[in-house]
């Protein structure tokens, strides 16, 4: 008869799991919902997308949906809401404010067509096709959301462009609003001809090009002139040392 092992050896008692306390459960819940639902108001839209689908994916009741959000509505203004704070949050924290006017105008041209073509092409197609629609169910509260959204996602342009005006890099004759719609006017423009074309862009060039169109327009002429006469007397100087 075997003997039995030493008491010291004998396997220890497993510990009991410790649950899973219920907020981070629901925090995680909420982010689970919020990724499949922003995954399938990009691919099927508005109208397609439901929370049936949406609790389907996720292997929960449509119940436990409405648990965290009152309806589809609600939970589609949160996606927009999310995404447009992404995007906001990406052009203040990374805008290189160390540098010229103009190196940072290029740098918002760049990220701006980045974010919105290549990192959310298809939520990019769902906002303009919901900010264009007038209503759902009759009521128009996601466009009312986007107005709001865009707004502030434009306030890091807006702010570039009373600095560049400040500095005296960029012209001072005409409304900051109508500058910020010349510089994101062709951009919208270029995001409708993707999203109903499919066409592919180049991003990089045609960043470039955006840059050499706007940017002579913005730019205050005199200043422009003055740094190029101040260049010119460095490059003198240094040849004559």
């Amino acid at each position: 008869m075997p003997k039995s092992a030493p008491r010291s050896q004998a396997a220890a008692p497993k510990a009991p799991q410790r649950r899973e306390p219920a907020r981070a459960k629901s925090e995680q819940r909420v982010r689970d919902i919020l990724r499949v639902g922003r995954e399938l108001f990009a691919t099927k839209g508005y109208e397609h997308a439901t929370t049936t689908e949406i609790a389907r994916q996720l292997g929960i009741s449509e119940a436990t949906v409405f648990t965290y959000f009152r309806g589809k509505r609600e939970l589609c203004v949160r996606v927009i809401n999310d995404w447009y704070a992404e995007i906001t949050a990406a052009i203040e924290d990374g805008l290189p404010r160390e540098r010229s006017i103009f190196e940072q105008f290029r740098w918002f041209v760049h990220t701006h067509l980045e974010l919105f073509l290549v990192d959310g092409t298809g939520l990019c197609a769902f906002v303009l096709s919901e900010g264009r629609v007038k209503s759902h169910g009759g009521h128009g509260e996601l466009g009312e959301v986007l107005v709001e959204l865009q707004r502030r996602y434009t306030a890091p342009l807006m702010d570039l462009l009373a600095r560049g005006r400040s500095s005296g890099a960029l012209r001072d004759d005409v409304p900051l609003s109508l500058m910020r719609s010349l510089v994101l006017g062709p951009v919208e423009h270029l995001l409708w001809e993707h999203v109903g074309t499919g066409k592919k862009v180049a991003v990089a060039q045609t960043a470039e090009d955006l840059i050499s169109l706007i940017w002579p327009t913005l730019a205050r002429q005199d200043h422009e002139l003055a740094k190029l006469r101040a260049l010119r007397e460095e490059v003198r100087k240094a040849l004559a040392a």
